[in-house]
């Protein structure tokens, strides 16, 4: 079976295919010159989805079938228009309702529902919404339990001016179990289906945070969530200041501390069939957010946060100032294959786990998220 790899970029969406030889070709560019937000390929039926945010033209999203070249253009999730009071004199006259809703400023996760769930898929936004289809994509509908809670008063943005949700994670033996992540609002869990929600994520530490509230779990920023498929009770965190593991589902959380050469960073992967193996791209944090001494690493662990490698070979080693984004970086559903984009074009590729690394491009526009299909 074809191994592809999906980048989605600031300009358009890139493919490369591995063949037989294990080499790796590009096709033609498409989207060219839009912003690709976010990518999705649905295992269950082969279709593919495409999110672009096209700034004052708004959210888009695309959709095809599977073998199929074309893509048809759907409805991506919006806010439903409520009734709020008058903000403008010069609008209405005072006193009296206007109806208004939040607009979507960028689509920043989608993943499928559960096996038996045909058709449904799940996406979360920038402000912080959760959106739920029924019908692959065609419609979609706010969680409105989750966008009602009085917590979310407290949530703010990271690096954008608006809290979002960009990890969503789908429990594979039970599709009604649901856990999220939001930048910045902490990780949420829903057992039935996104009915009702509970704030969970003891033992998250936000160091920005004066120190009595640090352990406040609506003010965490997570960075990016990943659940092991086969183990699902075991989870990895990326946060703004650290490296956390739940085995318990998302429920209690263990800072993992002393990685060198940094524990700050956005991505983060977990090895598909093995719980106890992650990997991460490391930086410096806030202001500078750049490889620590102009070093492009990624550092791997293979027994669960206790030690962690640095892999380094085939990747830049001098003036390198390469960001990875939280979703540009990818495990094969194999455990071998990972690849990494950063903001500087650069595309790598690792067929032995990290160990060794090739880089598929030096020219590509920055890039935003990376994902295996087959």
């Amino acid at each position: 079976m074809t191994l592809k790899l999906q980048v989605g970029t600031r300009k358009g969406l890139f493919i490369y295919e591995r063949n037989a030889a294990g080499q790796w070709t590009a096709s033609d560019p498409e989207f060219l010159g839009d912003p690709v937000t976010m990518l999705l390929h649905d295992h269950r039926n082969g279709y593919q989805y495409v999110a672009l945010n096209l700034g004052h033209f708004g959210v888009k999203m695309h959709r095809r079938s599977g073998g199929s070249s074309h893509w048809e253009e759907i409805e991506p999730p919006r806010f439903p228009v409520q009734d709020s009071p008058s903000v403008s004199a010069e609008s209405t006259e005072a006193g009296e309702s206007v109806k208004d809703a939040p607009s979507v400023e960028q689509i920043w996760e989608l993943v499928t529902g559960g096996s038996d769930e045909p058709g449904v898929l799940w996406a979360g936004t920038i402000p912080g919404g959760l959106f739920k289809s029924a019908d692959n994509g065609s419609s979609w509908q706010l969680i409105e339990p989750l966008w009602q809670r009085p917590e979310r008063e407290f949530w703010f943005g990271g690096g954008y001016d608006h809290p979002g949700i960009h990890s969503i994670s789908v429990h594979p033996d039970n599709s009604r179990h649901l856990s999220l992540a939001i930048s910045c609002g902490g990780v949420w869990q829903s057992l039935d289906g996104g009915g009702t929600w509970e704030l969970v994520g003891k033992g998250l530490r936000a160091a920005y945070m004066p120190p009595e509230q640090a352990f406040e779990q609506r003010s965490q920023d997570p960075h990016r969530m990943v659940r092991c498929p086969s183990a699902p009770d075991h989870l990895w965190i990326q946060h703004h200041n650290g490296i956390f593991r739940s085995i318990d589902g998302g429920l209690n959380w263990n800072e993992i501390k002393d990685v060198f050469p940094s524990v700050f960073g956005f991505a983060v992967a977990v090895h598909p069939l093995n719980p106890d193996i992650a990997w991460f791209v490391p930086g410096v944090k806030d202001e500078t957010r750049v490889p620590v001494d102009g070093r492009l690493v990624v550092t791997r662990t293979r027994d669960g946060g206790k030690t962690f490698e640095t892999l380094c070979n085939g990747l830049p080693q001098e003036k390198a100032y390469d960001l990875t984004y939280r979703h540009a970086l990818d495990v094969d559903s194999d455990g071998k294959v990972l690849a990494f984009g950063s903001t500087t074009g650069n595309l790598w590729v690792s067929e032995d786990q990290g160990d060794h690394w090739q880089c598929l491009s030096h020219h590509l526009p920055p890039i935003n998220v990376v994902r295996f299909s087959r």
